[in-house]
């Protein structure tokens, strides 16, 4: 006897995790890579800013300042800590949280009851831990992660951005010649 095919169960976006820590292993980083899409418009757009930083500099005979991280090492993305934490639910199953961005070794602590909403990531991975309500010791804590603003840089973002003017003042200015 064949039965009939069951579609894929689903399983939530988002859910809340509470019980008691069974285990805080030891943390680790882990690194998250730029999109492409991202970073090399980005780095064209302030490509564009240095090629009339150094006209100028030539021009007036300034020194050239040091230049910014290389590509490589940009590519790469920001690092950020992982905190693996197990914890017995309350219908007794085990259910494996990560928490990502620094949490203090004392924050917690085996036998602590704790509650957080867990969001499902991509692939195998555990779920990652939103903020956690520290229900022994009655403490909120919100670890953050690197984020690709901090990783990139307030300069070379702010660059980028006068190059996209830049570039939108040039062909502001071709279309108008021409019209």
């Amino acid at each position: 006897m064949t039965s009939l095919p069951q579609a894929p169960t689903r399983t939530p976006e988002r859910r809340v995790v509470m019980g008691r820590v069974t285990e805080v292993e030891d943390p680790y980083t882990r690194q998250v890579a730029v999109p492409p899409a991202v970073l090399y418009p980005l780095v064209l757009l302030a490509v564009v800013v240095d090629v009339v930083a150094f006209v100028l500099r030539a021009v007036l005979r300034l020194p050239v300042p040091t230049a910014r991280p290389p590509l490589k090492t940009l590519r790469k993305g920001p690092e950020y800590v992982v905190t693996p934490i197990w914890v017995r639910d309350a219908d007794e199953s085990i259910v494996e949280l990560e928490v990502h961005g620094h949490l203090n070794r004392a924050a917690v602590l085996r036998t602590d009851r704790i509650r957080t909403v867990a969001r499902r990531q991509k692939g195998d991975l555990p779920l990652a831990a939103g903020p956690i309500e520290n229900l022994t010791t009655g403490r909120l804590l919100r670890p953050r992660p690197a984020t690709l603003l901090t990783h990139l840089g307030f300069g070379l973002i702010l660059q980028a951005l006068v190059g996209a003017v830049l570039v939108g003042l040039v062909v502001a200015a071709l279309l108008l010649s021409r019209g």
